[in-house]
């Protein structure tokens, strides 16, 4: 949390901050969320000594229902470092969360959802873990139970984990939408990253160094409707087929485990047979075999096709998102005679 001023025993300058927030129902949640960024937008000390400042807060909006849209503009009448950026169509939060960080010019990027569930006044604790442990990027690690059933919660670990520990080989145990990235890094990984590639996946492939920060998190502004299992299943397919060839290579030792014990089953059904101990049942047996056998192969055939989606997306030139003008500017009259 945020500490009364303390002698500066690190460094003199102080630090932009660029906050990210893709917005698609963020109505009843935004007003409050970016009114506590305020406190922020003048120079502030952390608890060990580095100043920053929140000199922009990008409001990238997602094409979400009518009203949310209206909430944008007027706080960026009321306030001059809310910037909002308008988005053709839905693309999704990944592909929002790029679009704002490409237009970002700070030193380092804060990304946040719009539900008010991440506390802004723990940016100064992930200042000082950035430096503190020399990493590029520090995830927000909440020390709340997420506010989701308790299936949803254990899928999300489970995917992380996999994410961790088979697909990804680089450290990164734990990710979050809350997130603090290096500037230059962030924007980097916005201008090159292509559609259907996971954000924190693009990261893994450049970033040296991440760490956690631990944060408390707090209820959301609003019920958390908008990700349905379907569409988290889609978002854990794009996590694995963005993640690399792995996903692969484990099709191919899914193939050698099942050749191999094909082959030694048939050895053993040839022994029986010579020595005449072969019975004539074992019709459940052979369903299991070919039960196991049949899911293994539309497994693997489900795999490739994720990844002839991904290629084929890429080669139609499929773009990650589209920026465009405030929509009431471009079909409204009379706002465009009153600008």
């Amino acid at each position: 949390m945020i500490s009364e001023a303390k002698p500066n025993t690190t460094d003199s300058s102080t630090l932009n901050v660029s906050v990210v927030i893709p917005v698609y129902s963020g109505e009843d949640t935004l007003p409050a969320l970016v009114h506590e960024f305020e406190q922020y937008t003048s120079p502030t000390k952390t608890a060990l000594g580095h100043s920053f400042v929140v000199n922009e807060v990008f409001l990238v909006w997602d094409r979400g229902p009518r009203g949310t849209d209206q909430t944008m503009r007027d706080l960026a009448r009321a306030f001059a470092w809310v910037k909002p950026i308008w988005l053709s169509r839905n693309f999704g939060q990944h592909a929002a969360t790029l679009a704002g960080m490409t237009s970002s010019g700070g030193d380092w990027i804060v990304t946040m959802d719009e539900d008010g569930q991440h506390d802004p006044a723990f940016i100064a604790d992930m200042i000082d873990t950035a430096y503190t442990n020399q990493a590029q990027v520090v995830y927000a690690s909440p020390r709340t139970r997420a506010p989701h059933s308790k299936v949803r919660n254990l899928s999300s670990k489970f995917a992380k984990r996999l994410f961790a520990g088979v697909l990804s080989g680089d450290g990164f145990a734990e990710f979050n939408s809350y997130r603090l990235i290096l500037g230059e890094v962030g924007r980097s990984v916005a201008a090159y990253t292509g559609a259907g590639v996971y954000l924190d996946v693009a990261l893994s492939w450049v970033v040296a160094d991440v760490t956690t920060c631990p944060v408390i998190a707090r209820k959301e502004g609003r019920p958390a409707t908008n990700y349905n299992y379907r569409k988290l299943a889609q978002h854990f397919g794009r996590l694995i087929v963005s993640s690399g060839t792995r996903p692969l290579l484990l099709v191919f030792w899914l193939g050698l485990f099942f050749m191999v014990g094909g082959g030694l089953g048939s050895l053993f059904i040839v022994y029986q047979r010579v020595t005449g101990a072969l019975l004539a049942s074992g019709w459940a047996s052979t369903l299991v075999v070919l039960m196991l056998i049949g899911g293994s192969i539309l497994l693997s055939l489900g795999v490739i096709a994720q990844y002839v989606g991904a290629a084929t997306n890429m080669s139609l030139g499929k773009p990650l998102y589209v920026v465009v003008g405030d929509p009431k500017r471009t079909f409204d009259s009379k706002a465009h005679e009153d600008s």
